[in-house]
């Protein structure tokens, strides 16, 4: 082994870019065709984005759109050294590498229990309700869409998995029980 050789202690690791917010794809497109098509391939091996999958109602319809889970910080996974830190420091978009506190400490690795909470979320695709899921029996609430839009009620029943409530309206002077969603429905 090279007594003098730079690289001789670097390892392949995690670690955090700071972006501008909204520009983190951008980023990940712009080191992906890097890695691609230049040396710096050799040195960084994944650029990853955690995202998740939300759905949310808009004019009565589901619409299912990703949104970052970290804005702000791409994670890219490399051998820093000089130049891979020089490369990925100016790449456009970047501010710079999350550090230590102290003023011009060297790039920080994760470590492996957050390498696997960050992985873990962008495996996930769960989706998510933004409307909540956390509506309570006996809870007042408005019918925001459908025939029964304006109406209001109280909660009768919650179906956590089917995201469905069970709403007692009072409709001509008669208590109702209706089968709504969760998107269906706003809290007064």
């Amino acid at each position: 082994m090279a007594g003098t050789n730079e690289n001789a202690e670097v390892k392949r690791a995690w670690y955090v870019l700071r972006a501008i917010s909204g520009k983190e794809a951008k980023v990940k497109e712009v080191l992906d065709a890097a890695i691609r098509n230049t040396p710096l391939g050799d040195h960084v091996f994944q650029v990853v984005v955690p995202t998740e999958k939300v759905m949310s109602m808009r004019n009565g319809k589901k619409v299912v759109k990703e949104k970052n889970l970290y804005s702000g910080y791409v994670f890219v996974e490399a051998e820093l050294y000089g130049e891979v830190i020089y490369e990925l420091r100016n790449t456009s978009n970047v501010i710079d590498f999350l550090t230590g506190r102290t003023k011009g400490s060297q790039p920080e690795p994760l470590r492996e229990s957050e390498v696997k909470r960050m992985l873990g979320a962008a495996d996930e695709i769960e989706q998510i309700d933004e409307t909540g899921n956390d509506f309570m029996v006996g809870e007042t609430v408005k019918v925001s869409y459908g025939p029964f839009s304006g109406f209001s009620g109280t909660i009768e029943e919650v179906n956590k998995e089917k995201k469905k409530l069970t709403v007692m309206v009072k409709i001509f002077g008669r208590k109702t029980p209706l089968e709504l969603e969760n998107s269906q429905v706003e809290r007064e």
